[in-house]
């Protein structure tokens, strides 16, 4: 490739996948990759089988190399755009809002706009950090999390609030309503890494890695299933997700973590809910410049309390 790229991805084929279409194998066998990004590549002419450029009809070959050349990531920016923001409060120094379910944080490959730091950067000047996307952000959740996040305007608070998480110096607890019967009280304290064979996952299951620390809290006992509080000593990627899911109590409808469901009535929760029961209840900490001790709660959104609803009785 002539321009700058990521380091190629290189996998050998196996007999099992001889005769099939190139981008379906690929598809496959690279998770870490969209499937219309391979199919994207392979019309640049950026995937090779066995040293030959292939076509998305090409067939893959029994123990032939391929080579996946991918493309540049795209300059972005962001921009100003009019997005409703739920503001629970506002000062000279930081902003606190409830974050719907769907919105995602910062600019991505695949987002380039429409996110959260768009509607701030509409709402209000924020600033901190060296990432030109994610300016004044210092914690994220996922798109389909709903709950409390604070985000900083000025470079001295982002510093600061950077620092508090850092140091574990917040207090932050999440609602989410789980597959299965967990303990009424239980601390899941693990490593935290990528999984070695799904690259949009991580996992618990390692002898390395970060440390993570979960504190559950058994709320209510639902149909099959149960309303949990999880309280973060650490803030890891998908942290809550990972550690439930990977000791037995996945949460409803993660798309990403979850399994198959048998009983009816949960799963026709599961499917209106359509995203992970997941919520980020309350926030809690000092101000990063006056110190005034600040403290947040919320109830999770329509949704989510309907498939609560459901759920009980």
């Amino acid at each position: 490739m002539s321009e700058s790229a990521p380091t190629p991805t290189v996998i050998v084929l196996s007999e099992d996948d001889a005769g099939e279409r190139i981008d379906r194998v690929l598809a496959r066998r690279c998770p870490e990759f969209s499937r219309s990004a391979l199919q994207r590549w392979i019309e640049q002419g950026r995937v090779e089988q066995a040293g030959e450029v292939v076509s998305r009809r090409t067939k893959a070959q029994g123990g032939a190399e391929v080579s996946i050349h991918p493309a540049p990531p795209e300059s972005m920016s962001a921009e100003p755009q009019e997005i409703p923001l739920e503001v629970l409060f506002e000062d000279a120094h930081l902003i606190v809002l409830d974050k719907p379910a769907g919105l995602v944080v910062h600019p991505a490959p695949g987002h380039p706009d429409g996110t959260l730091v768009n509607a701030l950067l509409y709402h209000a000047k924020v600033q901190g950090g060296d990432d030109p996307l994610r300016p004044g952000i210092v914690h994220r959740l996922d798109k389909d999390t709903s709950g409390v996040m604070v985000v900083a305007k000025t470079p001295q608070a982002h510093e600061r609030l950077v620092e508090m998480f850092q140091q574990h110096e917040l207090e932050r607890a999440y609602l989410a309503i789980v597959v299965g019967r967990p303990p009424h009280s239980i601390t899941y304290d693990t490593f935290h890494g990528r999984h070695p064979a799904h690259r949009k996952k991580f996992t618990s299951r390692s002898d390395r890695g970060r440390r993570a620390v979960t504190h559950l809290e058994t709320v209510e006992l639902l149909h099959g299933s149960a309303l949990v509080r999880c309280y973060l000593e650490t803030g890891r990627t998908h942290q809550i997700r990972v550690h439930l899911a990977e000791h037995g109590y996945p949460v409803l409808a993660d798309p990403l973590y979850g399994k198959s469901i048998g009983d009816p009535r949960l799963r026709r929760a599961s499917t209106e809910l359509g995203r992970q029961a997941l919520h980020g209840a309350l926030l809690a900490f000092a101000h990063p410049v006056t110190s005034e001790e600040m403290r947040f709660e919320t109830e999770p959104p329509e949704d989510f309390q309907q498939a609560l609803s459901a759920l009980r009785g």
